[in-house]
């Protein structure tokens, strides 16, 4: 999963040739890393996929909502896709009986991924907020555009983020890296640490206490 260069398509209707534009150099980008290829995934990916309802404190969402919705608008213009964001991914971070997942971080990884571009396409031919690779959709029985959609995209994105975590024993370097497909290198988890900590800071005060060690 490489940084993303967006191509920006202004209509679902060519949305089709801006993937097959944007995706040219997909077989180098990938080849430097495990690319999200990991067997255990797909388990993990489809049980976030089929467990889709979360049902967090209204109270905790609610001062958070108030917090972060003015930090994101911005950079996301349109109201409702801004608070759809924020929504999943209060639920996605907040899921019963699984790993917390730190909000900002998650919020730091689209950030620097897609900067919150759900349309965005990497040259390795990720796609969406979180950069998800384009065989996820394939593998589950999905349409590949299905990636554009800010639920489906960041419920794969953080389902695969907190299997990295739970494999690097929560060292969050560790795991962005092999996120990022960047394994041995800093450049993308220092950058996505430096978001977390300055633009998302105060997204993680609520809620359970984080486990990942930066």
């Amino acid at each position: 999963m490489a940084s993303s260069s967006s191509c920006v398509p202004g209509w679902r209707a060519k949305l089709a040739l801006a993937l097959l534009l944007c995706s040219g150099g997909a077989v180098s980008a990938i080849a430097r890393a495990d690319a999200q290829r990991d067997p255990e995934l797909r388990a993990v990916v489809s049980q976030a996929i089929e467990t889709a309802e979360c049902f967090p404190d209204k109270y905790d969402s609610a001062v958070w909502y108030t917090l972060m919705e003015p930090r994101l608008r911005r950079i996301v213009a349109d109201h409702d896709e801004r608070m759809q964001v924020l929504k999943t991914v209060y639920c996605e971070t907040h899921r019963p009986g699984q790993q917390h997942l730190p909000p900002g971080l998650v919020l730091a990884v689209m950030d620097v991924e897609s900067r919150f571009n759900r349309w965005a396409v990497s040259s390795a031919g990720a796609v969406g907020l979180m950069q998800v690779m384009p065989f996820w959709p394939e593998q589950l029985g999905m349409k590949r555009f299905q990636l554009t959609h800010v639920e489906e995209n960041l419920r794969m994105g953080c389902a695969i983020l907190r299997f990295y975590l739970a494999r690097e024993g929560n060292d969050v370097r560790k795991a962005l890296a092999r996120y990022n497909g960047s394994i041995g290198r800093r450049e993308y988890p220092d950058l996505v640490i430096v978001r977390w900590t300055s633009r998302w800071n105060g997204a993680d005060d609520l809620g359970t206490a984080s486990t990942v060690r930066r």
